[in-house]
């Protein structure tokens, strides 16, 4: 199993790989970028994340490459790792250029691809839940950072989650501004209540997750009710069941929120107010 990284057209293992100090993507997070995994060596969902790559550098008007290259480049890659399952990420940034916020400074974009061998959460985690904390980190406005934008500028969701892991917890959740529920540092949310698969909306400003979209269709396809709205904090406490959903992590249930089990039987809650 080896790290391999395409960079403008090299590919290198990582002692070699080498971008300039004054590529935009290192100076100030002009990038975007998407992350995959590989299942049976084949990458999962590949052209949904190469079309929302494109969206988001739209978004951004950061010049893209053409598709086919970009799916070369990967391909090249993940050959060139030889892995048995894959993770990877594409990166696309603005380019070198002179010190300075105006994008006219930058010179070519740069593409990079990394692919290096799948980690997954243990199977301690799949079976018996993590834990997750409700931060008082926002998400971002899209009026500010659009969180629809899956950019390299990520310091919202590494504070997010530095708060959340001060007290030992898996992952973070994230409200907007007025305190509707929008999603994890690096994950999407879901709830189950009184028989409905519930998620936040993304008018609520969260990244329209590809794992988020699949397990909408899946549900929607089984016949299970459905509903992407608003939730408060409070609903993810009182759910029946929660996970959060990722393209590497897939499926991870949730177990404790703020310290607390979720849903926890009648007989191990604590007294009505008032009794």
């Amino acid at each position: 199993m080896s790290t391999r990284i395409y960079i403008n057209g090299t590919i290198t293992p990582p002692e070699g790989a080498k971008i300039s100090v004054f590529d935009r993507g290192f100076l100030y997070g002009d990038s975007v970028y998407e992350v995959m995994r590989s299942c049976g060596g084949q990458l999962v969902d590949l052209e949904r994340h190469v079309t929302r790559l494109g969206r988001s550098a739209q978004a951004l008007a950061l010049p893209l490459p053409e598709r086919d290259k970009i799916l070369d480049a990967v391909a090249q890659t993940l050959k060139a790792a030889d892995n048995v399952e894959s993770y990877v990420r594409i990166v696309l940034t603005r380019g070198e250029g002179e010190v300075g916020l105006a994008t006219d400074l930058a010179i070519n974009p740069t593409l990079l691809v990394i692919a290096k061998p799948l980690v997954l959460p243990t199977a301690e985690m799949y079976n018996d839940g993590v834990k997750v904390r409700l931060v008082g980190v926002q998400r971002t406005s899209a009026k500010a950072v659009d969180p629809s934008v899956k950019s390299g500028n990520y310091l919202n969701n590494i504070m997010a989650l530095a708060e959340a892991r001060k007290s030992g917890d898996y992952e973070a959740i994230m409200c907007d501004r007025d305190g509707w529920v929008a999603e994890g540092s690096s994950s999407n949310l879901f709830i189950w209540q009184a028989g409905r698969l519930r998620t936040p909306s993304l008018s609520v400003g969260l990244l329209a997750g590809i794992t988020r979209r699949r397990v909408l269709e899946l549900a929607t396809s089984r016949g299970l009710e459905v509903e992407e709205g608003r939730m408060r904090p409070q609903e993810i406490r009182d759910a029946d069941e929660a996970f959060l959903t990722s393209s590497i992590r897939g499926i991870l249930p949730i177990s404790y929120v703020d310290g607390e089990v979720i849903a926890p039987p009648e007989s191990c809650r604590g007294p009505s107010p008032g009794s």
